[in-house]
């Protein structure tokens, strides 16, 4: 009862005009910079704090917005993602992979209102979650030290075998090139120069933008020219714009789990939006892909990913404002912004800061019920985009990858890089491997080593301690079970069908 004062008293704040307003120009500002490659929630953000602090906004009002930014972004991302295979960040590589396939077959209006569905579900319930568990939550997050991270790192590894396709083998390949390209760089511990080849540029190593564009925009590029003496435009069909009835039912479970894991993961710092879409991708993959639909256009293949992408955005709300802990570059920002208007972050915010906690809060219903107003009617508009003749399209991607690479880090060097990566993509492809497989092994690199390496300097190389509480060994177990289970399962099916089979041809000759 006395939460829903609390809500209350929270919506008084949220539902006042100058806060919609806010909050609408958050969510918009969002999409915007959702759709650009490379651009993404850090920059917006960014370049509005010194805004708020010369108009001097209320802290609330400035939280509404950049949460705004940050949730928006989340559906931005995926409109690019689906209608040109063209993810701006690593959370919507997932959504690329079957919405893509989906534009393809002439459903990029299912695809795209599906995605404006699934992320204000997955955004809503995690509210929801965030209001009623937030200090819980935030006991439970700082418990996870560099064991439970790698434990944590290795369930999502385990999930391989869904990306992999028909060739588990291909797809283990492809996860340790996704892992030789993210040990480019200074050695985390030594500051010891790894395969740079003499490049100041590749110190910082590989930035993630300039990889995945050049996996999936230039990849996608190589392979239109390759058919274009076929003399086919890229996309022809436009088909119906909104998801149906039968559509939505059959998608529903797969947003409630998709929020589910979107938002616990996202509560973990470091942990974001790459993970859980993954890890909603393939658990989802592995429930109900009985037909192999997946990765050829599964509408539950877009509902999964999104709900987590803007479920684990407002969980990554939990550590920076009960903890004061960030978890992503864009709540290292908000921190940074609420710092500068003297309000600090942790255990005591809530009860110290009841009307900024409560005020974005109820901010978050109202955000997530303007970005579906906001964008499920521009949803017709977006795919009018595959109306543009592919000799036009193609070269325009081209410029935009260019621009988004090159913004990055204001380096002609990443371009040339982006084109290495485009053509490596492309051989890829050609070979099957399967790209998500190495954008995971690139982006989970990283934090599964400085993990390890922390693991092992706390406990004096003492392997035992990766398995030393019970966190830890929840996420090994949970690990295990993800690799072995689908083959049991599968095996038992297959002995099912082979015995029904039997008893049908035992009736058969009895007759």
């Amino acid at each position: 009862m006395e939460i829903l004062n609390f809500l209350f008293q929270g919506f008084a704040v949220a539902l006042t005009p100058f806060n919609i307003m806010m909050a609408l120009a958050g969510t918009f500002i969002g999409t915007a910079v959702g759709m650009l490659p490379g651009i993404g929630p850090v920059n917006g953000i960014v370049v509005l704090i010194p805004l708020t602090y010369a108009l001097g906004l209320p802290p609330e009002s400035s939280l509404i917005m950049f949460a705004g930014i940050y949730y928006g972004s989340q559906y931005g991302n995926s409109i690019s993602a689906i209608l040109l295979n063209v993810p701006g960040t690593s959370s919507a590589v997932m959504t690329a992979l079957e919405g893509n396939a989906m534009t393809k077959k002439g459903r990029a209006g299912p695809a795209l209102a599906m995605s404006a569905i699934a992320s204000f579900f997955g955004g809503t319930v995690s509210v929801v979650a965030l209001m009623l568990f937030a200090p819980a939550l935030a006991k439970w997050a700082i418990r996870f030290g560099p064991a439970e991270y790698f434990a944590l790192m290795i369930f999502a590894f385990s999930t391989l075998s869904s990306l992999s396709g028909k060739n588990l083998v291909k797809g283990l390949i492809a996860t340790l090139i996704g892992l030789m390209l993210a040990t480019v760089g200074l050695d985390p511990v030594s500051a010891v120069d790894r395969y740079t080849f003499g490049q100041l540029k590749l110190l910082d190593g590989l930035d993630f933008v300039v990889v995945v564009i050049g996996f999936f925009a230039i990849n996608e590029i190589l392979r239109y020219a390759e058919n274009i003496h076929q003399d086919q435009e890229v996309f022809t069909k436009l088909g119906r714009v909104m998801i149906t009835t039968k559509e939505f039912a059959m998608s529903f479970w797969t947003m409630v789990r998709g929020a589910a894991i979107g938002f616990f993961v996202g509560v973990l710092p470091g942990a974001g939006g790459t993970i859980s879409s993954f890890v909603a991708y393939t658990t989802e993959q592995r429930l109900v892909d009985r037909h192999g639909t997946f990765g050829t256009g599964d509408i539950r293949g877009v509902a999964a990913p999104e709900a987590a992408n803007n479920a684990s955005a407002n969980g990554a709300m939990i550590p920076l404002l009960t903890l004061g802990v960030p978890g992503s570059e864009t709540t290292a920002v908000m921190l940074g912004a609420l710092l500068g208007m003297n309000i600090t972050p942790g255990p005591l915010f809530i009860a110290n800061n009841p009307t900024v906690f409560w005020g974005l809060i109820a901010s978050m219903y109202v955000g997530n019920i303007l970005l579906l107003i906001l964008n499920l009617p521009l949803v017709g508009i977006f795919v009018r985009i595959l109306k543009v003749p592919g000799w036009f399209l193609m070269p325009a991607v081209v410029a935009v990858s260019f621009v988004a690479v090159y913004s990055v880090n204001n380096s002609p060097f990443d371009i040339l890089l982006m084109a290495g990566f485009g053509l490596m993509g492309y051989l890829l492809y050609k070979m099957e491997f399967p790209l998500a497989s190495v954008i995971l092994g690139l982006v989970l690199g990283p934090l599964v080593e400085n993990n390890l390496r922390r693991a092992m300097s706390l406990s004096d190389g003492d392997w035992t301690y990766l398995f030393s509480s019970p966190i830890s060994i929840g996420l090994w177990i949970a690990a295990i079970a993800s690799l072995f289970l689908p083959l049991v399962i599968k095996r038992f099916s297959a002995a099912s069908t082979v015995a029904d089979e039997m008893e049908e041809v035992e009736l058969v000759e009895v007759d």
